[in-house]
């Protein structure tokens, strides 16, 4: 038993940042990707002794990652969003170019419906292949396929209706 704890606390160790980047692009928030990172590796822990025998233990934490991930979106108070005051439009006080990059396509991705959102993060960002992805999601090659293109889509429409930075609106006064 003792072996077994090492050995998952040099797994964690290893594999804690990456799977905190992949939750925040799942979810887009940091105290929600901590959460779902320790969902995630409890239930690791759980099931240590499977996993780590296992060819590829890193397709396990990911799918389980997905799937505290899906579950946390079916809870009904993640769809209330509640505001004191809604903004006149999005502040930009101090952004870099890149920050604005990122805050853009993060913003386009919590847009895309968990399923869209989730092929991509599998594909682009863990880089995983059609089939590996497919494995993942439990669903078929054609699917990531198709899911990942009218993401892509998606994406491409609203990239093209948005401004490129938001220091290039002008607004009449």
């Amino acid at each position: 038993m003792r072996g077994d704890v090492e050995g998952y606390r040099e797994y964690v160790v290893a594999r804690l940042e990456p799977l905190r980047r992949t939750a925040y692009l799942l979810c887009g928030d940091w105290h929600t990707a901590d959460d779902l990172a320790s969902t995630a590796l409890v239930k690791l822990l759980r099931h240590w002794r499977r996993v780590s025998t296992m060819d590829n233990p890193d397709a396990w934490v990911r799918r389980t990652l997905l799937r505290v991930w899906l579950d946390e979106r079916r809870r009904p108070w993640r769809r209330e969003a509640a505001w004191s005051e809604v903004p006149d439009r999005p502040g930009t006080a101090g952004a870099t170019e890149g920050a604005a990059d990122r805050l853009t396509i993060l913003a386009l991705l919590a847009e895309l419906p968990p399923r869209r959102r989730a092929v991509l993060v599998l594909r682009y960002f863990c880089d995983l292949s059609v089939e590996e992805t497919a494995r993942e999601l439990g669903c078929t090659p054609g699917t990531v396929k198709s899911q990942s293109a009218r993401a892509i889509e998606t994406l491409r429409g609203r990239l093209v209706g948005a401004p490129a930075r938001a220091e290039e609106v002008r607004t009449d006064g």
